[in-house]
């Protein structure tokens, strides 16, 4: 059996449903996996809370599971180590939580939605896998830039990857991923559509004027967002089933260590009916 320690943050529904996600399919016989602990930057006692409901949501469920909670906030420790100087405060606030967690004998990490930089001794000594809504060899950055990025260049495809994380934010080695088309079908109305704004505005103007509505922008970060959760859950089924497993910060599979990510773009097509 697989054992994860799950980093969370738990600000709202995106939390919540990572972590069903998991646990449905666990239910269900299909991932044999353990979470020894849910590890979370927030205890819910802070005065200054935006998120205080969506949270306490997020505590309940961890609880209802029968998961153990860690909890730490990063408000409340050390403030003025904080201000002086974070990269000391992100150093002893990481010494905090592998004290916390290290003696809870999990196998790999999992960062669902954990909104702080993990410090690099933390990622030194914890195999711990992240997110990122971009191919292996795509664009850098939050999802927003990511995919204006992919606009700007008028790009092929779009796909989500899991990586390994590294003392470099989003720059550790890709472990998985998964892609898709951004062309054909309805996208081609969309870029053409896009193109015909081009002609009176800028990429910069439409970027400020429309945001995230913008049609072809919402159309891809929509099929990206249905493919994190088969993702992640496709993943952790493979380190689950023993199909692969990390050896000093790389990927093996049968022994071997494998020269590039794995591609799960069939297996999460197919947990979407494509």
């Amino acid at each position: 059996m697989l054992r994860l320690g799950w980093f969370s943050t738990g600000r709202g529904p995106g939390s919540r449903s990572l972590l069903k996600a998991v646990m449905d399919k666990k239910a269900e016989g299909v991932l044999d996996v353990e979470i020894s602990f849910v590890f979370c930057n927030w205890d819910n006692e802070e005065e200054d809370n935006p998120r205080k409901e969506q949270r306490k949501l997020f505590f309940d469920m961890v609880r209802g599971y029968g998961i153990p909670l860690i909890t730490e906030s990063w408000k409340k420790f050390e403030p003025e180590l904080r201000e002086k100087d974070p990269e000391a405060w992100r150093n002893e606030y990481g010494k905090v939580l592998r004290k916390k967690t290290s003696g809870t004998g999990f196998d790999l990490g999992i960062l669902a939605g954990y909104m702080m930089w993990m410090d690099d001794e933390t990622c030194r000594e914890y195999d711990m896998l992240n997110l990122h809504p971009a191919l292996p060899d795509g664009p850098k950055g939050t999802w927003q830039e990511v995919i204006w990025q992919l606009i700007s260049e008028n790009a092929d495809r779009q796909g989500v990857m899991i990586h390994l994380c590294t003392e470099e934010w989003d720059r550790g080695a890709a472990l998985t991923y998964c892609g898709f088309p951004i062309r054909g079908g309805v996208y081609d109305k969309l870029w053409e559509d896009f193109g015909k704004k081009l002609e009176n505005s800028s990429l910069e103007d439409i970027r400020s004027s429309e945001g995230t509505e913008e049609p072809l922008f919402k159309k891809i970060r929509e099929d990206g967002s249905a493919r994190e959760l088969p993702l992640i859950v496709a993943t952790i089924r493979e380190f689950a089933d023993g199909r692969v497993c990390i050896k000093d910060k790389k990927l093996y599979s049968g022994g071997k260590i494998l020269d590039g990510p794995y591609d799960l773009s069939a297996q999460v097509d197919a947990s979407l009916g494509l």
